[in-house]
């Protein structure tokens, strides 16, 4: 059997040349009054007659032929109705087939050009295919445009796919402000030390994900305008808006752990379950592309998620929520003061982990096939759009902000990793917020205990030759101060800038 054909969106057009007596060529979902099919069918004459069978979505039609090894060429046209016009058999005695015959002896091809509107009840799935009972295979060549209307927000588009591209351009632009916005804030937070790796890792998320948008926002609109697209640019925008999900879903993990909240780096077990967890993560989204785009039967209505690897997805999500919910039930545990930060955000992303999954099933057992992919795009965006935007929320750089999880500097993080193990390397001092004294993005940072001390020794003991030893050995200084200001000095640190502060020292 050779069947060579070639799908481009809902321009259709391929050549069928096979032994078999029925085949599937394509299928689109009509609406209800606009629906039209444009057809173009070449065969040689002396392979006639052949006929374009037109099924609908309901039980006794489709479902009732498609995979069904039983039934043979007769019954499977038995099921359709004559009176409906679902038969466009490919002769010149058939007025409304269009065909004509052209050439001459035994080079005489029948070519067929016609069309055929779709009204029904409700918005269907049809679906094409070609037959000829009884003969010696089938060989044609066909081109067919499948079309809603004539505007150009619906005219290439199936009616299950109505409202992707205004929903995509909403999100981008939603998504770019969430993207702005974590910029500025990222731009505050560094000029007061805040900047750190969990809230660059969610600006890289945003990012990527508003370059998602972008592609698909390119990819729809080129579909609009000639039923064909570019099939790459869906696919890269698939990618990244896998890579968007992955690099959130770590850090979320990452400061359940409390990692950049609680402590200064993850240890060494820990890492290696992350990178083993992340890379089976990956590597069954690469298995769901595979799966979807070699084994998705264009006969079948299905949804990314109704697959093996779909399910092994929901499957660690799930998992990844367990793990989250004991990081940072660990975390709270010797980190109390951190509640107003770890409540909602444990709260907020409970809700988050478990909506990925129950839409999964709620797509593929409670939404209407013909209804199925326009809502699940929406929905999935706003699964995405909340999650971005609780985060950008409880961490945004303000004295309002009860929620902000970040209170050591990323100026001493380096110094906590430079530490020996057992010497407070991994764990941050119990400190509650570092919300209430935000300076200017150009200010120096004087609430950091280190400044206070420095400035301390430069002010009571104010010799230059003091000062540039300090200056030329600051890395040892700082080294040594950090190893002995521990929590027991912190109060005494505190007490020291409040007097630094009443004797003018900041002038």
């Amino acid at each position: 059997m050779l069947c060579v054909g070639s799908v481009l969106g809902k321009y259709v057009r391929g050549i069928v040349n096979t032994k078999e007596d029925w085949v599937f060529l394509t299928r689109f979902c009509f609406l209800t009054d606009f629906g039209r099919l444009n057809f173009k069918f070449r065969y040689p004459k002396s392979r006639c007659c052949q006929n374009i069978l037109l099924y609908f979505d309901e039980s006794s039609q489709w479902p009732a032929v498609y995979k069904r090894p039983d039934k043979d060429c007769y019954q499977k046209e038995s099921v359709l109705r004559p009176e409906n016009n679902q038969v466009i058999n490919l002769t010149t005695r058939y007025t409304w087939s269009g065909c004509m015959v052209e050439g001459e002896g035994n080079e005489e091809m029948l070519n067929c050009v016609g069309g055929r509107s779709f009204r029904s009840v409700r918005e269907r799935w049809w679906y094409i295919a070609l037959s000829k009972c009884g003969g010696d295979g089938l060989q044609l060549e066909y081109e067919m445009t499948l079309t809603n209307g004539q505007s150009f927000w619906t005219q290439h588009f199936s009616a299950d796919e109505f409202g992707i591209l205004e929903t995509d351009i909403t999100f981008l632009v939603i998504f770019a402000t969430v993207f702005t916005l974590s910029c500025y804030f990222a731009y505050n937070l560094k000029g007061r030390q805040l900047l750190h790796t969990t809230y660059k890792m969610f600006m890289t998320a945003a990012g990527v994900e508003v370059l998602s948008l972008l592609f698909f926002c390119i990819y729809w609109g080129l579909y609009a305008r000639d039923g064909v697209g570019n099939g790459s640019l869906k696919i890269l925008g698939k990618l990244l808006f896998s890579v968007s999900f992955l690099i959130f879903l770590l850090m979320l993990i990452l400061l359940g752990k409390g990692f950049t909240v609680t402590r200064a780096r993850i240890s060494h077990s820990g890492s290696v379950k992350l990178s083993i967890y992340m890379t089976i993560y990956t590597i069954t989204y690469i298995i769901l592309f595979i799966y979807e785009a070699e084994f998705f039967d264009p006969g079948e209505v299905l949804y990314a998620y109704d697959s093996p690897a779909g399910y092994g997805l929901m499957g660690l999500q799930l998992l990844a929520y367990v793990w989250f919910s004991y990081a940072v039930l660990v975390s709270l545990k010797h980190h109390p003061e951190k509640q107003p930060f770890y409540i909602p955000f444990f709260t907020a992303y409970t809700l988050w982990f478990f909506a990925v999954p129950v839409m999964a099933l709620i797509a593929n057992f409670g939404i209407s096939r013909w209804a199925r992919e326009k809502i699940v795009n929406g929905i999935q965006l706003g699964i995405h759009l909340y999650a971005h935007v609780v985060f950008l929320a409880i961490t945004r750089p303000s004295a309002a902000n009860k929620n902000f999880p970040y209170h050591v500097r990323t100026s001493q993080i380096g110094i906590l990793l430079s530490s020996p193990k057992g010497m407070g390397a991994e764990s941050f001092p119990h400190h509650a917020y570092g919300n209430s004294s935000f300076l200017g993005d150009s200010q120096p940072n004087f609430t950091d205990p280190l400044i206070n001390i420095l400035l301390s020794c430069m002010f009571v003991i104010n010799k230059p030759i003091f000062r540039s030893f300090l200056t030329s050995d600051r890395c040892f200084w700082l080294k040594s101060i950090i190893l002995l200001s521990q929590v027991k000095k912190l109060s005494h640190l505190n007490q020291e800038r409040n007097m630094l502060k009443s004797s003018n020292i900041y002038k």
